[in-house]
């Protein structure tokens, strides 16, 4: 059973940075990619950024140039680096890894970050 765990989470002010960290247990089978989502009231969890099984990126169009992934395969953990944040950045932020052949989702339980001032 694979587990998530996220970190890093809290309130900052506008033009402040965070670190988010998600640390994976269990049995890591053919990864094909990790990834951050987030969430606010009303709306869809939406995909915020991505690094597949060979290291390609991909970030939405709103985050750009102010937040990047990475990735420690070696210890099952993976960073998203969140710098100049603004309100709208305000979401609970979830983690997550695609295994097997069948893309299967697995999720972390979600952290906070709150961008206010």
């Amino acid at each position: 059973q694979v587990q998530l765990v996220e970190s890093g989470g809290g309130l900052v002010q506008p033009g402040g940075s965070l670190r988010l960290s998600c640390a994976a247990s269990g049995t890591m089978f053919r990864v094909n990619g990790r990834g951050w989502y987030r969430q606010t009231p009303g709306k869809e969890r939406e995909l915020v950024a991505r690094i597949s099984r060979g290291g390609t990126t991909y970030y939405a169009d709103s985050v750009k140039g102010r937040f990047t992934i990475s990735s420690d395969n070696a210890k099952n953990t993976w960073f998203l680096q969140m710098n100049s944040l603004k309100p709208e950045d305000t979401a609970v932020y979830y983690c997550n890894v695609q295994l097997g052949v069948g893309y299967t989702d697995y999720w972390g339980q979600g952290i906070q970050v709150t961008v206010s001032s």
